[in-house]
């Protein structure tokens, strides 16, 4: 509802507004939008009736428009070329009795204007198919129209009618409304036949809706005597309710402009049934206003419906029944019901429990049909794989075991009320596609490795899934175990095979099947992210990260060329009097779109997408320039730049920094190069190299995030470094009145003639701790915090100018 709408909504509420009136004012907009988007609808053109498009040559056997030459030399609408931005394929002519494509889509709420007024003789029997869905659209628009504005009238009339004529008037506009919303809903187009088993499965959930839609109506109606009117009504709107409710559920992956057309007549009709149970009741006039939420929301649902089926809807051959909750809807409705009443009341009557109870058979009919279907379509996949068993001989396999389709996939997770889905991706080694002997030993894997009540289904080329009814522990267990099945080597002609495996998890839980397609599929592509042969659990959090991941990777490429990189410097000072020495220079993402980006979220994306090695080029000559410019005024400081093995490994990493000095005239050892620690054991031999090459030309180096442990004091002896960055971690006491751990490093760093810096310190207590232990240097918080060229050079005019 609009703004308008909802203040009239709420001033017949309150009383400051007779009810009827605020009733009528509050629908009055939405059903005006309404009823004009539907006639123009009703009236637009059909693609028969409409002219050529200008600068197109009319059809075959027409005359050319007065006043301009007849085209020449031109081909006619069956063969001629494509339009800009669209090649038709090499030797072969445009497709006879279809329209050239366009170089944008046509909206789905517009006719295609695709020919002139011989259209359908130029192009062939499908134009003349598309015409006459286009006529039954206008004729259902004209006829929902109709039902929509009778609707509104019925409301719009109310303050014009005395107190006896509300409620006739009432019911005879939710007769005329009804009867048109039937008479539409039935000539949309697109509609297919039911099978008998679908019939049967159809039914029995409109009377379990029905009867607890019934129920529920019985419980929240006033205490006392039912009007005759008003218990008719209720339970006839209760059931056309359940009718229109299970049609839109249905249809609305199939036909979802037809069910949004279900929808919003369910909500109309809705709407005028409660205006006169309230009207039977002599409800006060304030309460009245309440029935325009429901008729301008289905007024407006109509219209979107009527749009989505204009625009040519017709049923996907893909496209599975969506899922409806046939257990939890109508046993949820009848429940929340008998709660309200029990809390109003305190008790139920007998006619109110047998009611109650009436719920419970078509429930259960309804979960021994999807049982009994489920059990046919596993007999049916059994019988089929022992046919192939038999054709391929005794001794042979099929080519993979059966894999159900992701339609039949979606079926079944619609009918089961709870379980876990799995998403299995298989990748080759360094990215290849596997073998396709490999694939098939993958997929008897699969199959072997679920249990026998397990679905497994082929979603693509290397994708499977399986569906499974166990809890969310056990589900995970299944995914280690088929994880553990599927890494195992893979025997093939001269050589064993490896695959990498990615599975990700969502609990079904009764909900929409694409959905929790979707949310394991996430979190499958969780599981590449963080490196393959793992098992991810969707959760909300994960999906957050995940589309944060995605918008990185969108948005990163190009950011050095647009400008959108910047620096930050963090001074490092002389723990004696505080006077600064060098700086950090800290690498910041201004994304327009994103935000500021931090290194630690940054670097990761950009070692994925390959463009480390463009970001720390513009890092390395940004860093080299504002050093140049800090120089100009005497200051000695060094710059310390970080960079990734990555970056170390490429063979021009030494000249391009020698090159980068050069430029800006800038002393080798007034830059300083700073390597992770915990990242250089697994290139220590490259990283070694390099550093060393670096050293050679004067630049010195800092390990960083030193964590001295055995390990790491066992190979600081074979890094060429003069820096030791450590943590406040190490300023700390030692355990048991051992002296503190900063004194063992401080003591091995001395004897390696190698300088200590101890950053992170944010608290004056660690800043004395590390001035204790004998460190020269020191960064954090505490001292100084990171901040812009400009704002750094401030803060260094406090101070003369140092050495380094």
């Amino acid at each position: 509802m609009s703004l308008t709408g909802t203040a009239f909504l709420l001033s017949g509420v309150a009383g400051t507004l007779p009810g009827p009136a605020a009733a009528a004012l509050a629908v009055a907009g939405g059903f005006a939008l309404a009823c004009v988007r539907l006639a123009w609808l009703a009236g637009a053109a059909s693609p028969t009736d409409r002219p050529a498009p200008t600068g197109q040559p009319a059809p075959t056997g027409q005359p050319a428009p007065t006043g301009q030459p007849a085209p020449t030399d031109r081909p006619a609408p069956t063969d001629r070329p494509a339009p800009i931005g669209h090649r038709a394929p090499t030797g072969q002519p445009a497709p006879t009795g279809r329209p050239a494509p366009t170089d944008r889509p046509v909206p789905t709420d517009e006719a295609p204007d695709l020919a002139g007024t011989h259209g359908a003789t130029a192009l062939g029997p499908g134009t003349g198919r598309r015409a006459r869905r286009a006529a039954l659209s206008r004729r259902v628009a004209a006829i929902l129209d109709s039902a929509v504005l009778i609707a509104g009238l019925t409301v719009a009339v109310l303050p014009l009618s005395d107190v006896a004529h509300r409620l006739p008037v009432a019911l005879a506009g939710l007769c005329l409304t009804g009867a048109l919303h039937v008479t539409a809903l039935l000539r949309l187009p697109g509609r297919s036949r039911l099978s008998g088993p679908e019939l049967v499965r159809r039914t029995v959930d409109v009377l379990a809706l029905g009867v607890s839609l019934v129920f529920a109506g019985w419980m929240l109606l006033p205490g006392g005597p039912v009007p005759a009117v008003a218990g008719v009504v209720a339970a006839g709107g209760a059931v056309v309710l359940a009718v229109l409710a299970v049609a839109a559920v249905a249809e609305r992956r199939r036909r979802p402009g037809a069910a949004r057309c279900h929808a919003g007549a369910a909500l109309i009709l809705g709407g005028l049934t409660l205006l006169i149970v309230l009207l039977a009741y002599d409800a006060p006039d304030r309460a009245l206003p309440l029935v325009a939420a429901p008729l301008v929301a289905g007024a407006l649902l109509t219209v979107a419906g009527a749009r989505r089926t204009s625009g040519g809807e017709r049923p996907g051959r893909d496209a599975a029944p969506a899922a409806w909750p046939r257990l939890t809807a109508p046993a949820g409705i009848a429940a929340l019901a008998a709660g309200i009443h029990l809390g109003a009341a305190g008790e139920f009557s007998t006619a109110a429990m047998a009611l109650g109870l009436a719920v419970i058979p078509p429930i259960m009919v309804g979960e021994l049909l999807a049982a009994a279907d489920q059990r046919r379509r596993v007999q049916r996949l059994a019988a089929r794989e022992a046919w192939l068993r038999r054709r391929l001989g005794p001794d042979s396999r099929p080519v993979e075991p059966v894999p159900l389709t992701r339609a039949d996939l979606v079926r079944a997770m619609a009918e089961r009320s709870g379980g876990a889905l799995l998403v299995v991706d298989l990748h080759g080694t360094g990215g290849a596609m596997p073998e396709g002997s490999v694939l098939t030993e993958a997929a008897r894997r699969l199959r072997a490795g679920a249990e026998t009540q397990d679905l497994v289904a082929r979603l693509g080329d290397t994708e499977y899934a399986v569906l499974t009814d166990r809890g969310p522990v056990l589900a995970y267990a299944l995914g280690l175990r088929l994880l553990a099945a599927l890494v195992e080597p893979y025997p093939r002609p001269g050589g064993l095979a490896r695959l990498r495996v990615s599975v990700g998890l969502a609990e079904t839980s009764g909900g929409d099947p694409e959905d929790v397609l979707r949310q394991a599929d996430l979190a499958r592509r969780r599981a590449v992210q963080l490196g393959r042969d793992r098992v991810e659990w969707y959760d909300a959090y994960l999906e957050e990260q995940l589309v944060r991941r995605l918008d990185l990777e969108r948005e990163l490429p190009g950011a050095v060329a647009r400008g959108e990189l910047d620096l930050v410097y963090q001074p490092v000072v002389a723990l004696a009097d505080r006077t600064p020495v060098g700086t950090e220079a800290l690498l910041r993402w201004r994304s327009p779109a994103l935000g500021t980006v931090l290194p630690a979220e940054l670097l990761p994306v950009a070692a994925d997408l390959d463009l480390t090695g463009e970001i720390g080029r513009w890092v390395l000559d940004r860093a080299c320039r504002q050093l140049a410019a800090w120089s100009e005024g005497g200051r000695e400081l060094w710059m310390a730049v970080n960079v990734t093995p990555r970056e170390l490994a490429a063979p021009d990493f030494v000249a391009r920094t020698a090159t980068a000095l050069a430029a800006y005239d800038v002393a080798p050892e007034r830059l300083v190069v700073e390597v992770a620690e915990p990242v250089v054991g697994a290139e220590l031999s490259t990283v070694v190299a390099r550093l060393a090459g670096l050293r050679s030309i004067g630049v010195r180096i800092a390990l960083d995030d030193f964590r001295a442990e055995h390990a790491s004091l066992a190979q600081l002896r074979r890094l060429p470094i003069d820096l030791l960055k450590v943590g406040p971690h190490l300023v700390g006491p030692g355990g048991d009145g051992q002296r503190p751990l900063i004194d063992v490093v401080a003591n091995l760093a001395d004897r390696l003639g190698v300088e200590l810096v101890v950053e992170e310190l944010e608290s004056e207590g660690q800043v004395a701790g590390a001035r204790r232990a004998g460190c020269r240097y020191g960064q954090g918080f505490s001292l100084a915090r990171p901040a812009t060229a400009e704002r750094v050079e401030a803060w260094f005019e406090e101070y003369p100018s140092t050495a380094r």
